[in-house]
Parts: C-alpha cells; structure tokens; sequence
C-alpha cells in the first residue's frame, strides 16, 4: 500500500470515531427567581452531581424579579418561550405559581413546592421540589428574641407585597399574645423603605427585631444587618447564611440543603425522571446559628439556655 493512500486510510477511520469532533450536547434549563441574584453555589453543586456543568453542556436562562412579584407572570413566559427543559423556582412559591400558570408541560423544580402540590409522595401534574417553608417557625423565633430580650417590644419587619403577608402576621400577633410580647411593625416592599422602617422601630425602643420568613427581604439581610448594627438591635433570622453574614441569630433549615435538592432534581429530570418520579422532600433538621462575636458588638448577652441549644457559635 501507498504511503498516500495509508494517509487516507488512517484519516478516514479518525473521522468515523464515534463522536470524535463532535461537541458535547448542551441542554437548556431556565431559572425563576423572586430575589436578585445571590449564590448558587449549593444549587450548581446538585446540577453538577447528576453530570450537568453550566458553560460546558448546560445552559441556565436566569431570570430575577428584584423582589417585584409582579414581574414573575413574564419573567415565566419569557422562559416558556425560549422552550428550556425545566424551570427552577426560587424564592418562595410566587415563581413556581408563575411558571405554573404559563405552562403545564415544561417541568418545575421549586425550592418551595408544599404549597403546591395535594400528594408530596407522588406530585401531581408538572412540579415537584422541596418544602421549604418556614413560616411555621415564626412562634419558635419570636420566643428565642423574648428570652435575649425579656420584657422588651419586639419589631416585626414585613413586606406587605409578599403573598404570605396576612397569614404571617396572625401567625406573629398570636404568638405574641401566648407569650405576653408587645408588637411594633414596620414595613418594607423596596429598597429605599428599609432605613425609614428600621429607624422608626429604633425610635419606638424595640428590644429587637424579626424579620418575616420574605425572600425579598432575605435578599436584602447585608442592609438589614448594617442598619440592626447602626441601631444596635438584636435580629433574628430565617438563615444560617444572615448569621455568617455578621447577624445575630438564626433558627431554620438549611438553604444550601435546600439549593443543593432543587439543583439535583433539576439534572435528574434532565436524565429522563418526571416530577411524579421525585418526591417533595421536606427538612427535617433545623438550625440555631449564634454569632457571640455580634452579641459583644451589640451588648447583648445570650442566654445559657439557648446557648446550651445552639447548634452552631460562631466567636
């Protein structure tokens, strides 16, 4: 055989290689989120364990509302436009009802699923995910604050523009009259109202302050906790992350538990699974966060007994 001919050959049989120079497929998911964008990193960890990696065969359609509820009907269409393969859903179950009122075909991962579906064993129709709500945790806040701060107002921050607005109040104003706690309110539904709102609690001499369980103020907790250290109030939050932050004290499940479940839901409906397949999963572990380091900053002294109960002290 000619040396040309040999050539030929040995490249003819290189092209034939299964897959040789052919790209690696990319798949196309969309993100829904009420809140501005935050680390994913949990989220990208629970893609990546079911094979998926963003920029090398995965490509993430983001979508943030900015803690407008009013912007998700769109943000959601938008994604069922660009036709992604499954939508993730954070920051309480707004974005999910969104993406659920603009398509019943395209899957929903949703970080807060409980509210929407009857049967969390097998979910009905197109959205499963976790359940993520922390609303119930409200009461076990608020005691946490009235032991810090024994006889003392309590402030209570809420945003009149979240959908749990009303029932979270009763929940709060209940559990305060079981423990004998007076109330002051204040409201924030953007950012310019959280210095006046925090302000005004200070000129009222709470004792401290609770955050309702809001994603939009969630996403704002490094402005809360400058202006609850400019006023040296004690807060309570729904996060570990707020406590790592510089905040207080902090009593719920794990967020990062929860981002890491949804990410891998995500990939594995990508794999072939339907939402019937995947189990609303619930925390079954909550956590209290203390930074001390915090409480020196604010002259606050932590009771032995919630010490003794804390899962984590950061000094």
């Amino acid at each position: 055989m000619r040396r040309r001919d040999l050539f030929l050959l040995i490249g003819g049989a290189v092209i034939a290689l299964p897959g040789a120079g052919r790209a690696e497929r990319r798949r196309q998911i969309g993100f829904l989120s009420l809140t501005s964008p935050t680390d994913l990193a949990d989220y990208h960890r629970g893609l990546n364990e079911t094979g998926y990696v963003e920029g090398r065969n995965l490509v993430i359609d983001y979508r943030w509302a900015d803690g407008d509820p009013a912007r998700l009907p769109a943000l959601a269409a938008d994604l069922v436009r660009e036709n992604v393969e499954v939508i993730s859903a954070f920051g309480g179950p707004d974005p999910a009802k969104a993406a659920l009122a603009a398509t019943a075909m395209i899957p929903i991962v949703s970080i807060n699923a409980g509210p929407l579906v009857e049967h969390f064993n097998r979910p009905e129709g197109n959205v499963t995910g976790v359940a993520l709500t922390t609303e119930g945790l409200l009461a076990k806040r608020l005691q946490i604050l009235a032991e810090i701060a024994p006889g003392a107002s309590i402030g209570v921050l809420m945003n009149p523009a979240f959908g749990s607005y009303d029932p979270d109040r009763r929940r709060i104003e209940n559990a305060a009259r079981a423990l004998g706690v007076n109330l002051a309110f204040a409201n924030a539904s953007a950012d310019p109202d959280f210095d006046p709102a925090v302000a005004r609690l200070a000129r009222q001499h709470v004792g401290a302050l609770l955050p309702d369980a809001d994603p939009f103020l969630n996403s704002r907790r490094e402005r809360l906790i400058a202006l609850t250290e400019r006023y040296a109030i004690p807060a309570m939050y729904e996060w570990r992350e707020a406590v790592l932050a510089g905040g207080l004290i902090s009593y719920g499940p794990s967020v990062g538990w929860a981002q890491h479940q949804v990410g891998r839901y995500t990939g594995q409906i990508l794999n072939g699974a339907k939402p019937a397949d995947l189990p609303v999963v619930a925390p079954t572990k909550f956590e209290l966060v203390i930074n001390l380091k915090t409480a020196k900053a604010l002259g606050v002294t932590i009771p032995q007994s919630i010490l003794a109960g804390a899962d984590e002290v950061i000094e």
